[in-house]
């Protein structure tokens, strides 16, 4: 059964029950008129299909988009818990939530909107005092009967909210106990001011702290005390805690939909057997959230600029399909959180791209995909996205556009779309190959990787020159023997601050030259000569590339190390002293290759 049938279901179902009140059906309703105190009034109307499931949910809420840098904003520590809630809401840069701005939102193809939440900013919780104030309760109620007035779907969670998770991992038991009775303290709030609403509104867990950052020191300064496995069963011990907790509270709350924050929200993390969803008294009503950022120099960055390779296309592809473990045992799953960084203020190259692949994916497997904005795509001033090619992406995969099209019909054309995209991958691919130095050629390159992560240039042991930010000059230079080479990269044209990661490699080197010495001569940053700290050694991680760190704070030299000049124990792995806000236009390396006699 898909959309058209699922839909055309429950609107015969409503439509009945609203003209013979004396109707049973399957669906329990509370009339809900209640007026918020700007005046607004619910459309909602209170109902629990209780035999509706997660995965015919998910098929329900479409395509989504995240409130982002809204009501999560955190102004805990800059204003006081009775502010404005409008304060709040504005401080990171977004404007004022009203209504026609989810009106636009609805119009422009999303069905599902996830409203992350800071409940602390209105909590005196330093103090003990685990109250939130009812004017922000009020504005978030607000904002979610907006969504709900447009029949959309909607998630609240506590999100990020300071930080105030990492209160899990310190050494005191008291400040644990405290994070707990916290945590519950919150969600029964929110229980009892949302527990009259249909199942429409979804609550969730957490956002992406249950895992590694229930260790975070920015509120308990003495957390860390967690070690991987008991980050994983505090993790699943919160889960349980959340169910168990809105259950309890009865009313619509006890068959209502619950999305379960995963590990890290991080697939793979999630995707380990250390992770367990909650037990449920209530059948089939338990969702997964998890994130996608991936790969995060392209999603996260402005550093690289072009995705659709066969190596992204099937990085994608198959950290997707994972989350099948969680689908085949009747979880839905729901990506609570997607995007592509803008370069320059514009939508990146192959956004599209990337976009529509992800949507293809979801759209075979039955995923809910929500888009975390900040009127990045979508402009909320405008109330619409301005980007026309992914305004018509959006458009095309909401509900109504779909509800024509069987489930056969929807995942045929998204294979069709994704075999498409993966064989012109592979042409590509090919033709690269074709470009690349043969195994019997050596050619030097400078990896880097800006300290602001916004330009790279061919970071690994495997050399590819086809992995660039746009705007990047190389100089590479084939190796052919012993003596003196240099190698560059000119960035004057693009944001490149510092130095995250850095290196010289010579591809092919350990077996056209081998036990060779990269002797480093000089390094100069902006034209300048900058001096050296330590001395440099040669090493391979691969056995296949020879190598010489630069500035690479995760290696250490050991015994293996090859050196021109001193031993192991003056060698070092970062000869470069970078101020991570100095602007790189420009950064050249001359070398001497020494072989082995």
């Amino acid at each position: 059964m898909r959309l058209k049938r699922i839909i055309a279901a429950v609107t015969a179902a409503v439509l009945v029950c609203a003209l013979f009140a004396s109707c049973k059906s399957k669906q329990d309703k509370t009339e809900n008129t209640d007026k918020l105190p700007s005046g607004i009034a619910t459309r909602d109307d209170g109902s629990i299909d209780h035999d509706l499931t997660a995965l015919e949910l998910c098929k329900l809420m479409g395509n989504g988009i995240n409130l982002g840098n809204t009501m999560e904003a955190y102004g805990h520590n800059s204003l006081s818990v009775d502010s404005e809630p409008l304060l709040f809401e504005t401080m990171w840069g977004q404007p004022e939530t009203t209504q026609l701005m989810i009106d636009g939102m609805k119009e422009a193809g999303f069905d599902s909107i996830r409203i992350p939440v800071a409940w602390t900013n209105a909590m005196d919780y330093d103090n003990d005092d685990f109250t939130i104030q009812p004017a922000y309760l009020d504005r978030v109620e607000e904002i979610v009967n907006y969504a709900l007035n447009n029949d959309m779907y909607v998630i609240i969670n506590d999100h990020w909210d300071g930080s105030w998770w990492g209160m899990f991992g310190s050494a005191s038991e008291e400040t644990r106990d405290k994070a707990m009775k916290m945590y519950k303290s919150m969600w029964t709030q929110i229980c009892e001011r949302f527990g009259k609403y249909s199942d429409k509104l979804i609550f969730e867990s957490a956002n992406e702290e249950l895992g590694d950052r229930l260790n975070d020191k920015d509120v308990a300064a003495d957390s860390g005390t967690l070690n991987v496995m008991e980050c994983y069963d505090k993790t699943n011990e919160i889960n349980q805690t959340f169910v168990d907790l809105v259950r309890g509270t009865g009313g619509n709350n006890a068959e209502r939909f619950l999305l379960i924050a995963g590990y890290n929200t991080d697939i793979e993390r999630t995707c380990d057997d250390k992770f367990k969803m909650p037990t449920d008294t209530a059948d089939h009503k338990l969702l997964l959230s998890v994130h996608y950022y991936t790969p995060w120099d392209y999603c996260g960055t402005e550093a690289v600029s072009q995705w659709g390779n066969k190596i992204n296309l099937d990085e994608q592809n198959g950290l997707l399909e994972k989350l099948t473990k969680f689908t085949d045992e009747g979880y839905g799953v729901i990506i609570g959180e997607y995007s592509v960084a803008l370069k320059n203020g514009q939508t990146k190259k192959d956004t599209d791209k990337f976009i529509e692949n992800f949507l293809d994916n979801c759209d075979i497997y039955n995923y809910v995909p929500m888009l975390w904005d900040c009127s990045s795509f979508y402009k909320r001033t405008e109330h619409k996205i301005t980007d026309e090619t992914i305004a018509k992406l959006f458009a095309e995969r909401s509900l109504s556009a779909q509800s024509s099209m069987s489930d056969e019909e929807i995942v045929s054309a998204a294979k069709e779309r994704m075999e498409e995209k993966y064989k012109a991958a592979e042409q590509e691919e090919a033709a690269q190959k074709a470009m690349l130095p043969d195994e019997n050629t050596a050619v030097a390159w400078i990896m880097y990787q800006s300290a602001n992560y916004q330009v790279s240039y061919s970071v690994g042991d495997e050399y590819n020159p086809f992995n660039i930010t746009e705007g990047l000059k190389a100089q590479d230079v084939t190796v052919t023997g012993e003596g003196e080479y240099e190698v560059s990269l000119d960035m004057s044209e693009l944001f490149a601050q510092g130095c995250a990661f850095s290196a010289v490699g010579i591809t092919n080197g350990e077996q056209l030259f081998p036990d060779c010495i990269i002797d480093i001569r000089e390094v100069c940053i902006n034209d300048s000569p900058v001096e050296l700290k330590g001395d440099d050694y040669t090493c391979s991680d691969d056995g296949k590339c020879t190598r010489v760190n630069l500035f690479n704070e995760w290696a250490r030299p050991d015994n293996s190390a090859r050196m021109a000049d001193g031993t192991v124990s003056t060698a070092s792995s970062m000869i470069l002293d970078l101020d991570s806000n100095l602007p790189v236009k420009k950064i050249s390396v001359k070398f001497r290759l020494v072989e082995k006699k």
